[in-house]
């Protein structure tokens, strides 16, 4: 009996893993094509350097965490037969699906900073 709980509970993480797999997909695949829309041409804007200290760091904190989180996500292309493989292998996934959503958060977190920084110059 506690065998097909088990059993049944390893099935549940499976199919939620797959599911935060797809969704950590398309975070890695639009961040990336946010930050290149956003981004200025080659010229770098006049301002305060503190201002652009803050905005290389967050593009600096994004890069970063999509990086973590693409790593977890090749490491998880192929499913394990164990039944101990299988949970570092849903760990993987849901390791990158957070480290997806801090590279997001770090996006919009530049954002806020260009919004409130329009704010009070403007």
């Amino acid at each position: 009996m506690l065998k097909n709980h088990l059993r049944r509970d390893l099935q549940w993480l499976k199919r939620q893993a797959r599911k935060d797999r797809r969704i950590t997909a398309a975070v890695l695949a639009g961040v990336p094509a946010a930050w290149v829309r956003q981004l200025p041409p080659s010229d770098l804007p006049a301002g305060s350097p503190v201002l652009l200290a803050l905005s290389l760091g967050l593009l600096g904190a994004s890069c970063a965490a999509w990086l973590m989180s693409a790593y977890f996500v090749t490491r998880t292309v192929r499913a394990r037969k164990e039944p101990a493989e299988q949970l570092r292998w849903v760990s993987r996934i849901s390791r990158g699906k957070e480290w997806a959503f801090c590279s997001l958060s770090a996006y919009v977190a530049w954002h806020l900073l260009h919004f409130v920084t329009a704010l009070v110059l403007g």
